[in-house]
């Protein structure tokens, strides 16, 4: 048999019919349709009823008032409480996370050790509202065990100068707490992603454990490293529930400035402010977020 002969005889391996292929692609669509409906439910449509309201004023008619409230300075104020807390405890939770990672390291993934602390990260990171400020208020409130332990044994008064845990000063601590975990949770897989290859590589051209660090180890992890940074930030910069439970009067940071928009008639003189304050805060985190991802996606070249 020729070559000609021998090709047309041989079996055909064509791929499944365009029809079948269409048919697998809508149905692979279709399994996204429940995420889609919670996603327009519970996220877009309050979104955009909420940015839409602070263009609107009590009557429905269209005004630029709420808007250019942010430019207040008691609001430019909570801005800044906002701001400045969120960062803080962005950057405290970043290294101290980074920390325990670098830890863990070395440990066996399947090791108990390693699964306790992932598993212990995993709760902690969502472990806040009323019962995170609740445990903060037991343990170092007014009348909170450590607060008694320190004053009755000690002579130190932790609240000499004020009762800051019910301030802004008082969410650093509470926010740290759910910060650190997050921020294992995010640059764990970063730090497993590293390659043994490029540690002996490194010892094999005469590295030190040094060098590899700073001129292998750290700027393969800077992109991630600053993207859950940027995480950190976005998620105590819109934390509500902690906040609401311990710094129940006054509105000092954003989110309990929009709950002050909501629960009263008029905030500054001015209606539907809430809905202004959220499109500011929509527009920092969501420039937070859009850093994080074009971060991110430079990460992963190194993760994949």
């Amino acid at each position: 048999m020729t070559g000609v002969d021998a090709a047309a005889s041989a079996p055909t391996t064509a791929g499944p019919p365009r029809a079948a292929r269409r048919s697998g692609t809508s149905a692979a669509w279709l399994g996204l349709v429940p995420f889609a409906a919670y996603v327009l439910l519970f996220l877009a449509v309050p979104t955009i009823l909420a940015i839409g309201s602070g263009f609107f004023d009590g009557e429905g008619a269209f005004t630029w008032t709420n808007v250019t409230a942010l430019a207040d300075p008691v609001v430019l104020n909570t801005f800044a409480n906002s701001a400045w807390v969120s960062l803080l405890t962005a950057v405290i939770g970043a290294v101290a996370g980074a920390l325990v990672c670098y830890a863990m390291l070395g440990m066996n993934p399947q090791g108990a050790v390693r699964q306790s602390v992932d598993a212990t990260a995993g709760v902690l990171a969502q472990f806040g509202g009323v019962m995170l400020a609740f445990a903060f208020i037991a343990t170092i409130g007014a009348q909170g065990v450590i607060t008694v332990l320190l004053k009755d044994s000690f002579g130190i008064n932790i609240f000499e100068n004020g009762m800051w845990l019910y301030e802004v000063p008082g969410l650093i601590f509470p926010y740290i707490y759910f910060q650190v975990p997050l921020m294992v949770i995010t640059l764990m897989p970063a730090l497993a992603g590293l390659k043994p290859q490029w540690v002996e590589a490194n010892l094999t051209l005469g590295g030190t454990r040094l060098g590899f660090w700073t001129r292998i180890g750290i700027p393969v992890l800077a992109p991630s490293f600053l993207a859950s940074l940027l995480l950190l930030f976005a998620n105590a910069f819109s934390s509500y529930a902690t906040a609401a439970a311990l710094a129940s009067q006054g509105s000092q940071i954003v989110p309990l400035q929009i709950r002050a928009a909501l629960t009263s008639e008029t905030v500054l003189g001015r209606e539907n402010l809430a809905g202004a304050l959220a499109l500011g805060m929509i527009v920092i985190v969501g420039v937070v977020m859009a850093l994080y991802s074009l971060i991110q996606r430079r990460a992963a070249r190194w993760q994949s």
